[in-house]
């Protein structure tokens, strides 16, 4: 059975290793290797997690994860951009548990306590072309509003971000 609740310390390993899993079988034909390894060591290392999970902002006041006998089997975390809008920032599943449903159990939760913090609206960035992020967010009522580009670019790098709202 799958339960849904805030992340604590006690989570960390597993969602660094659902989002590091979820983020290489997600984009391991639209990036090269090297800007995944990149990605991963920057946004999914234990300490960013942790520090994330305790230092709780306006800007990323919450992880969820999604267990199955106390594995992490999905992760979901967010914060709000403005008073009113929320925002999705990471949202990764074991790529072995897609299509059971977890995904918009997680979504629910981080909109669920969004909502309660004042949001009428929630964004997210979905890489361009990634083709597992973005029917999932438009089947929940989420708009293409434009393109930017990637937040993890470096120089020289021109990948692009879709930009995704809705009302809630």
């Amino acid at each position: 059975m799958i339960t849904i609740e805030r992340a604590n310390e006690q989570h960390i390993e597993g969602i660094c290793k659902v989002c590091t899993d979820g983020y290489r079988e997600t984009y391991k034909e639209m990036y090269p290797q090297y800007y995944i390894e990149r990605v991963i060591g920057e946004f999914y290392s234990y300490d960013r997690v942790k520090g994330e999970i305790e230092n709780i902002s306006k800007e990323w006041n919450v992880w969820f994860v999604a267990l199955e006998n106390d594995e992490v089997v999905g992760a979901i975390g967010g914060g709000l951009t403005a008073d009113t809008v929320g925002e999705v920032h990471v949202f990764y599943l074991d790529p072995n548990r897609r299509g059971e449903g977890i995904g918009t159990l997680l979504l629910k939760g981080l909109t669920d306590v969004q909502k309660e913090l004042g949001i009428t609206e929630q964004g997210v960035s979905v890489s361009k072309g990634n083709n597992k992020g973005i029917p999932f967010y438009e089947a929940r009522g989420f708009v293409f509003q434009s393109e930017r580009p990637s937040y993890a670019n470096e120089e020289g790098e021109a990948y692009i971000s879709n930009r995704y709202h809705r009302t809630v």
